[in-house]
């Protein structure tokens, strides 16, 4: 850390660093709160995905009940291939969103398979699909944790460190130059003074007898 300068110079420039702190500090602010409601609303979010995907796969066997027929071979009926992300700026930050899941269905005949294995191919098709998006919407709710984390640290540097700092900096400062300029008046009163005194003296002139 730099040592501070007690001079007119430091002085303005540590007027100078407040009036910016104190400049900066409400939009940070305003940013932390911002982002603190969108992280609550991704938290929402996250949860009401997590509960859509359990419900859609909870669902299949209740809507579906025929599953439990072993004679239909149905395994490798549905298989995700993977999916598309993009991005979304939420109040400056970078979040993903899901923009396309791809699968394969595998060959089946719809003339010797039961009618409701269409129903069984989208049923999966949409769980899988829900349990990608609950995964995204973890990921979102991490990436705006961390957001709301470091906007919050620099919101409290300027709050706890820079601007008390620099206020206390600018007392400082005032107090040594107040001193200062009070020391130097009182020198130049007491050179005065001995300038005058020294410039008295006695009369020389010569006594009578």
């Amino acid at each position: 850390m730099a040592k501070l300068r007690l001079s007119k110079n430091s002085l303005q420039q540590q007027q100078q660093n407040l009036k910016l702190y104190r400049k900066l500090l409400p939009s940070l602010d305003l940013k932390r709160r911002q982002l603190t409601v969108e992280a609550q609303k991704a938290r929402a979010e996250h949860q009401a995905a997590l509960l859509a995907a359990e419900t859609l796969e909870a669902g299949i066997g209740d809507e579906l009940p025929m599953l439990a027929d072993s004679r239909i071979d149905l395994s490798g009926l549905v298989t995700m291939d993977g999916y598309q992300v993009g991005q979304q700026n939420v109040v400056g930050t970078r979040l993903p969103v899901l923009q396309r899941v791809e699968f394969t269905v595998c060959d089946y005949s719809r003339l010797s398979t039961p009618a409701w294995v269409d129903i069984l191919v989208q049923r999966l098709k949409d769980a899988s699909e829900a349990r990608v998006r609950a995964r995204i919407a973890g990921q979102r709710v991490e990436i705006l944790n961390q957001a709301v984390r470091r906007i919050t640290q620099r919101v409290n540097l300027f709050e706890k460190i820079l601007i008390p700092e620099a206020q206390k900096n600018i007392q400082r400062i005032r107090i040594f130059l107040g001193d200062a300029e009070r020391a130097a008046v009182i020198t130049s009163k007491l050179a005065k003074t001995k300038q005058q005194t020294a410039g008295g003296g006695w009369d020389t002139g010569e006594w009578g007898t």
